[in-house]
């Protein structure tokens, strides 16, 4: 039985939801998704460790944020599903680009790389969030997923 001085110990949830004044940027292919994520990261550490990180984009493919998701090691790093899309339903997001950087300046996408995504691909049809990309950045350039055909 519940007792009623328990139930007026649950705290109520609030929902709110603000974009600010400023000019958004927006992106309208890969190149853009990869120089504005670019912009977020450390030059001192893009060839050092391993970083993951979500564009968050509106309906009209604006950015709504950048979240760094995990900083790892010189090959890899934690990826989670529930962390990502838990950003994205807070965030009001309806589509994703997935970043991340290999130290190595290697852009081929390895086998934990393509099986991510396609987990990711997956997860996000449930929840009406559209994962458009997933970029991999080096010093000197980038790749593209779904330039490359593997995000369907």
């Amino acid at each position: 039985m519940i007792l009623k001085e328990n139930i007026m110990k649950i705290s109520e949830i609030s929902v709110s939801y603000s974009t600010g004044k400023h000019k958004k940027l927006k992106v309208n292919n890969s190149k853009d998704s990869a120089d504005i994520l670019l912009s977020s990261w450390s030059k001192n550490t893009l060839e050092l460790q391993e970083e993951f990180k979500i564009l968050l984009l509106n309906r009209s493919n604006a950015v709504l944020g950048i979240y760094s998701m995990s900083k790892g090691g010189v090959s890899g790093t934690i990826v989670d599903a529930k962390l990502i899309f838990a950003v994205a339903l807070k965030c009001n997001a309806s589509s994703i680009i997935l970043a991340h950087n290999h130290p190595s300046g290697n852009l081929n996408p390895s086998e934990a790389d393509k099986n991510i995504t396609q987990k990711l691909t997956k997860a996000s049809k449930y929840l009406d969030i559209e994962l458009l990309d997933h970029i991999i950045l080096t010093k000197d350039d980038f790749y593209s997923f779904s330039d490359n055909g593997l995000i369907k």
